[in-house]
């Protein structure tokens, strides 16, 4: 009857051990990707990713600050003396995105497909998974990383959508594969 009882807890074990293990190796998880985007940098990291907020930048729209239906959706991006037409999602995201515009972000390299920076501040997040990222893509990653994408790939991550180049043409010799400077401006 021991005997019994013994093989019956191992079997238990070996159910809810290899339960587990299968939960965390599902289908869901990104595994096909290389990195994730790595953590902010602290306070102490200086200068080297700051935003630049031009004076001022309020002036322009300040007919429209209580007006959610009105807000300028086109933008510029402008990136090594090369300008895009893009279109900001009409979403909270792309609005809070909006509202600190003209803004020129010192942004990062990361798996020859996207460039990205953390923001001080974060925005609303409106998260969903879109299966295939297409170059030209402005997204948020998690509440505060701005990422550009110059590349399309299939991705397993969740992002806020907070606009697109309107035709990527060219991106990608633009960014080149470094860090870049990318200034973003309402039309």
């Amino acid at each position: 009857m021991m005997k019994h009882l013994l093989y019956g807890i191992w079997g238990l074990f070996l159910f809810l051990f290899t339960t587990s293990t299968l939960v965390a190796c599902s289908d869901d998880d990104p595994i096909d990707e290389i990195t994730e985007i790595p953590a902010p940098p602290s306070d102490d990291d200086g200068d080297d990713n700051e935003e630049n907020n031009d004076e001022g930048n309020n002036n322009d729209n300040n007919d429209n600050d209580n007006d959610n239906e009105s807000m300028e959706r086109n933008i510029t991006i402008t990136i090594n003396g090369t300008s895009f037409a893009a279109s900001l999602e009409d979403n909270e995201a792309g609005r809070a995105f909006a509202a600190m515009l003209p803004l020129t972000l010192n942004m990062s390299e990361l798996n020859g497909n996207e460039k990205y920076h953390y923001l001080d501040e974060s925005l609303p997040v409106e998260s969903y998974r879109p299966g295939t990222i297409q170059a030209g893509d402005l997204m948020l990653y998690g509440s505060s990383c701005v990422v550009l994408f110059y590349e399309t790939f299939s991705s397993g991550y969740s992002y806020t959508r907070l606009g697109r180049i309107d035709n990527p043409d060219g991106l990608s010799a633009a960014v080149g594969g470094g860090n870049v400077s990318v200034t973003f401006s309402v039309q």
